[in-house]
Parts: structure tokens; sequence; C-alpha cells
């Protein structure tokens, strides 16, 4: 077994890589361009949601209050004739990505931590490489990609999307078991 403390500096090194690979993978590879359409006649439909001041937040429409207000024909009937869609309203202004940045660190440093738990209690100090990469990677992959499925079967994100970001989220935790396997406590 091997502190969790003592796992501090592949925990930030992990962190560091992750956010310089992640960088490189959405803005120089480009392979996440299409993930998003623009709307069809978008000046016409942001002019009128401006038009009704809608406040930050998710939404879905049509949007039933109760699951008896599913079922009725009332509601049936809006959710047949469409449109039907979930929206997130986001701050207006110059796109400033100084906060996601740092927000995607903190998570990348979290996964970290959490890669380090499970190594840490399954292997001890001078643990083979291999045994390593294989604990701190798998761990690493479930925070980085494998809950991201949820988006498609419950939000209907495109599927090819989130097959795409769950490839950046394997990279990420072969980054991090790399750095994990090579850093790891001797004996």
């Amino acid at each position: 077994m091997v502190p969790i403390m003592s796992l501090w500096l592949p925990i930030l090194i992990s962190a560091v890589a992750v956010f310089i690979v992640s960088s490189v993978i959405h803005m120089v590879l480009g392979y996440h361009a299409n993930d998003f359409k623009s709307l069809p006649s978008e000046k016409a439909v942001l002019d009128d949601l401006r038009k009704h001041n809608i406040p930050l937040g998710d939404y879905v429409f049509p949007k039933a209050n109760s699951m008896k207000e599913m079922g009725s024909p009332e509601f049936i009937e809006k959710y047949e004739q469409g449109p039907v869609g979930m929206i997130t309203i986001m701050p207006s202004g110059t796109p400033n990505m100084t906060k996601q940045l740092l927000i995607w660190f903190i998570y990348s440093i979290i996964v970290g931590i959490f890669a380090a738990y499970v190594s840490g209690r399954a292997l001890p100090s001078g643990a083979h490489y291999l045994s390593v990469f294989r604990f701190a990677g798998v761990t690493a992959f479930i925070g980085y990609g494998l809950a991201l499925m949820q988006n498609s079967i419950w939000y209907k994100r495109k599927w090819t999307t989130t097959f795409k970001t769950m490839f950046d989220g394997l990279i990420y935790a072969l980054f991090t078991a790399g750095i994990f396997g090579w850093l790891w406590p001797a004996m």
C-alpha cells in the first residue's frame, strides 16, 4: 500500500500532461469541429430568444411538470408536434475560457487523486510499471471517459461525439497511467 501523499508528483504531472494533451486535441487536431451544428435561421432564432430574456440555466422543451402531465394527451401532442430539445443558456459576452480551463485542470487533479488512491491501495512501493499503468489507467479512464455515455443515453447527444470524447478520455488515461508508472515510488 502506498500513501496518497507519496503520489503527489504523479498526480500533478499527469494533470499538467492531460491539460496540454487536451489543448492539442481541441486546438490543433480539430476532430471535434463538427460536434455541434449551427441552427437553421440562426439569426432569427437568436433574435427571438433575446426577446424572452431567458435566465442562465438548462432547459428542456416541451417540459412536463409531473409524470401524470407527461402522459396527458396535451403533452403528448406537444411532444409529437415538436420541436423537442434541450438547451443550455450561458452568459452573453466575449468568451473567456480562463474559468473553464482552471476547472478542467482541477478536475484533472481530482481524477489523478482517484487514480492514486486506487493504485496506492492495490499496489506496494516498487510495483512493476505495467501493474501501476493498468490500475491508474483504468481508474483515469473511468474518470475521463466512461461516464460520458450518459450524455447519449439520456440527453440524446450524438453517439459519434460521445465516442470521440471517450477516445480523448482514453488518451488522457494513457498519459496518466504512463506518468504514474514512471513516477511510482521505489521500494
